[in-house]
């Protein structure tokens, strides 16, 4: 499988791994599933670092790279064929990072790892909820 981690997924993973379901943590840790992902992800860490919604506990950049070469994370690059998908995701709310990481998912053809319900009821893309 191909999973598209949703930014608090992989927040959690790395600082709160009790946060994830069993099942999240076993398809995570599964050597024969890819884990993918976003720079939106980037820039959503770095709202809540800036907001003090969380505490990396070193220093961000180091904090990235680790967490990238530890997990084997490959990166679904923001792409022109991503950004003309937006027009076709519409969510019901507005959240560009929400947009992007849905045409993202559609596009790479990954299942997106979220706890986000609101994500979880999304048609056309395959899910794997954290419960």
């Amino acid at each position: 499988m191909k999973l598209l981690l949703d930014t608090h997924i992989w927040i959690s993973n790395e600082v709160e791994p009790w946060k994830l379901s069993s099942e999240v943590q076993r398809e995570l840790a599964n050597p024969s599933n890819e884990l993918w992902v976003s720079p939106v992800s980037i820039r959503e860490i770095v709202v809540l670092l800036e907001k003090r919604r969380i505490d990396l506990k070193q220093d961000f950049g180091q904090w990235v790279e680790g967490s990238i070469r530890d997990l084997q994370l490959n990166e679904a690059f923001l792409t022109l064929e991503a950004a003309q998908e937006l027009r076709f995701t519409m969510l019901g709310y507005r959240d560009l990072a929400d947009r992007f990481l849905v045409a993202t998912t559609k596009v790479y053809d990954l299942t997106l790892v979220t706890a986000d319900e609101r994500l979880q009821r999304i048609p056309g893309i395959q899910v794997l909820a954290n419960r």
